[in-house]
């Protein structure tokens, strides 16, 4: 973060430094400083409900595996075996126990090696030296999370009232309905901070601009994540109960985006693939999704987030371009709009500088 100094005075601020959203370097150390040493999405409870089941995923370029053991905990183990690094599980499903697929080592599902085929004559050698090692794993709201830095305060801690302020609601029988894959030619940063002020709805969202009361639109910043509330003002394409009902839109530190809606609510993860690449994964949540009349409410939700990511992709990767320009470094922010954003600058300024 050498060349730029945060300023917690929104009114005098200046954003990120442009070469931040596509010089390599900096990406490596947000791995190391941001994605490393955060509570990271992981995946759902109902993948590793049972002993046995298992899913795998990556994490700051880390391979990870998700596994209920047998003894009933949920365990986050290194997906790398301590052999020749081979990979220790693929996907996700259900096994008594974990082989590699480069020589077969295998292991039980609490990570401890068991087999090692065709080892005889080694010396010096104790397998119990030869655990995969393990990661701090949690459940909230039956999303999985996992933290790599094994010092870290637990999720709880991180995420504060937040857990309070979303207990009331009662996500019973709300299961997965749908998941989607946009791949963007942008910094992971561009998006989130596209996402994290209404400020470009009436330019860039026509739609949903309509639907919304955009004049009492606004952003609660908390610790660790903020909160956009748009009140709705002629929801035509937005379900709700009840008139002038609140849709909030929660960002959770550093990549995660949870969007509750009357009838479902879905998450949205943004995921560096390189320094001008960025992968979006959207989960939709429903109440009983094949029950009859939901997959059409689905198929309707669907389509209206799939006309906002496209309006959303064509000006974040417009911005990308921009933050190319010899004539542009970095810019201001709106302080009635876009103090989500100066918010998330300040947590990746310290988050960067903590190394």
């Amino acid at each position: 973060m050498s060349g730029y100094e945060f300023d917690s005075r929104l009114a005098y601020a200046r954003t990120l430094p442009s070469a931040y959203y596509f010089d390599p370097d900096v990406l490596e150390n947000e791995n190391r400083n941001v994605f490393a040493r955060s509570w990271q999405l992981a995946g759902r409870a109902d993948q590793v409900r049972e002993p046995g089941q298992f899913f795998t995923t990556t994490i700051a370029n880390e391979p990870l595996l998700i596994v209920r053991s047998s003894d009933g905990e949920l365990r986050a183990l290194s997906n790398v075996c301590r052999h020749r690094a081979g990979p220790v599980a693929k996907g996700e499903g259900k096994r008594p126990v974990l082989q590699c697929g480069y020589h077969g080592w295998t292991y039980g599902l609490d990570g401890r090696l068991l087999q090692t085929p065709e080892m005889a004559g080694i010396e010096c050698f104790d397998r119990g030296d030869f655990s995969l090692p393990r990661f701090q794993v949690e459940i909230w709201n039956e999303l999985v999370f996992v933290n790599l830095d094994l010092d870290t305060a637990p999720l709880s801690d991180f995420l504060g009232d937040l857990v309070n302020r979303l207990a009331p609601r009662n996500y019973d029988g709300f299961r997965l309905a749908a998941r989607k894959e946009w791949s963007l030619d942008c910094n992971w940063k561009v998006y989130v901070d596209n996402y994290l002020e209404g400020y470009h709805i009436p330019i860039v969202h026509p739609g949903l601009f309509r639907e919304l009361d955009y004049p009492n639109y606004r952003t609660e910043t908390r610790a660790n994540y903020s909160i956009q509330h748009a009140p709705l003002k002629r929801p035509e394409r937005i379900r709700v109960e009840n008139p002038g009902e609140d849709i909030d839109y929660f960002w959770i530190w550093p990549n995660l985006m949870l969007n509750v809606y009357p009838d479902n609510f879905s998450t949205n993860l943004i995921v560096p693939l390189g320094p001008t690449r960025t992968l979006t994964l959207f989960d939709w949540y429903f109440r009983d999704p094949d029950a009859p009349g939901v997959r059409e409410r689905i198929a309707e939700t669907i389509a209206f987030s799939d006309e906002i990511q496209l309006e959303d992709i064509d000006i974040c990767e417009a911005v990308q371009r921009g933050l190319r320009s010899a004539t542009y470094d970095n810019g201001r922010y709106s302080p009635s709009r876009e103090n989500g954003v100066h918010h998330f600058h300040g947590l990746y300024a310290a988050a960067m500088l903590s190394s």
